[in-house]
Formats: C-alpha cells, sequence, structure tokens
C-alpha cells in the first residue's frame, strides 16, 4: 500500500518572525549575555601551551568568566621528554624546578596583560603528561568549563602528536569548550 506524503503550505504573503528563522549574521553578535549567566559558571580551567592558538582560548575563556563572575585557572604542564635508557646520563637542557619558574612569569604575564582585574585569576604550573595534569586539576578544582585550544592537525601530524584537546574532551570530568585555531569567531574579544 502506498502512501501519499500531505505537506501544509503556508498560504502566500505571510512571513515568519525573523526569530524562528535563525540568528542574524551580519553585525549581531551570537555571544548571549543572558545565557552565559545562566550558566553559573564558577571556575574555568584554561590550559595553555603559549602558543596563539592557546591565548585565543584564554581570550574565549576570559568573556566568559566577566560574563558570569567566574575565577580562571590559568595551566600550563611541563611534558617530561620521553628519553631512551641510554641516554638516562645526559642532563636536559634545564632543570625542572627553573622550567617551572619561567612558566609561572609567562602565565603572570599573561594574567597581567590580557585579563581584567575584576577576573580572578590562579595560575598554576604541573610537570608530566598534559591530557592528564589537566584533567586532574579540573577535578581538584572542581572546574565548572574547561576552554582548551586545538591546532586543528589532521592526517599523519595527528597520528603521530595525538591530540590533547581530543583527549581531554574524553576524560574531563566537566563540559569543554575546544577552540580551533581558524574557525567561525562568536566571542568579542577587547582590543587595547
Amino acid at each position: 500500500m502506498k502512501t501519499k506524503e500531505i505537506r501544509k503550505r503556508r498560504p502566500a504573503g505571510i512571513k515568519l518572525p525573523a526569530t524562528r528563522l535563525g540568528p542574524k549574521r551580519s553585525g549581531t553578535p551570537l555571544f548571549n549575555t543572558s545565557i552565559v549567566s545562566s550558566l553559573k559558571l564558577k571556575r574555568i580551567l584554561v590550559p595553555t601551551d603559549f602558543s596563539e592558538p592557546s591565548l585565543k582560548a584564554v581570550r574565549y575563556a576570559i568573556r566568559f568568566a566577566e560574563q558570569s563572575g567566574a575565577t580562571m585557572h590559568l595551566l600550563y604542564v611541563i611534558e617530561r621528554p620521553a628519553l631512551n635508557h641510554d641516554f638516562e646520563c645526559f642532563p636536559l637542557a634545564l632543570p625542572e624546578a627553573e622550567l617551572c619558574k619561567i612558566a609561572k612569569e609567562k602565565l603572570l604575564s599573561i594574567a597581567s596583560k590580557e585579563i581584567e582585574e575584576l577576573v580572578p585569576v590562579n595560575t598554576q604550573v604541573r610537570i608530566g603528561k598534559p591530557f592528564r595534569q589537566i584533567v586532574e586539576i579540573a577535578r581538584e578544582t572542581d572546574a565548572d568549563l574547561i576552554v582548551i585550544a586545538t591546532q586543528g592537525h589532521s592526517g599523519i601530524k595527528h597520528v603521530l602528536l595525538g591530540s590533547t584537546a581530543e583527549l581531554v574532551v574524553r576524560h574531563a570530568p566537566c563540559p569543554v569548550l575546544v577552540v580551533r585555531e581558524h574557525e567561525h569567531e562568536f566571542v568579542q574579544t577587547r582590543t587595547s
């Protein structure tokens, strides 16, 4: 038995309200302040590797923190190089304590240059596997959101390097916003 598809047609001349057609894209910011403030964000974790994409993620997180009154937690993870046992006698370029000090200074510099004084900021440096440390800090701080950048590698680069962002998304105890290097902007960042 065949069935006929019956479609209701709208009479000619009747237009739907603009709100039902979707958001305007020209000139209207899609970042809705009331939506962000209703999220009840208290703690936002932002891992950074000091690259331009990760600074873009910091800028996204700043806007969320400003609108929701959240505290930002900036994190840098120092990954120990995987050494072969034959190379145990060779020292690393810098001792871990020195690397931690340099990373902490860079985090404080980002905090002072990028983040408004009204947004509380904590900085932390950890040593270990980046995705594991990010997930661990998210649990320790009871983070409500992680904002992380991705380089957008594909193919063989992705296979060889892996994706910290992807692993964080899989294992995080809270929502994760992944900010791509080249993407549609929906957050207006401040210009200095």
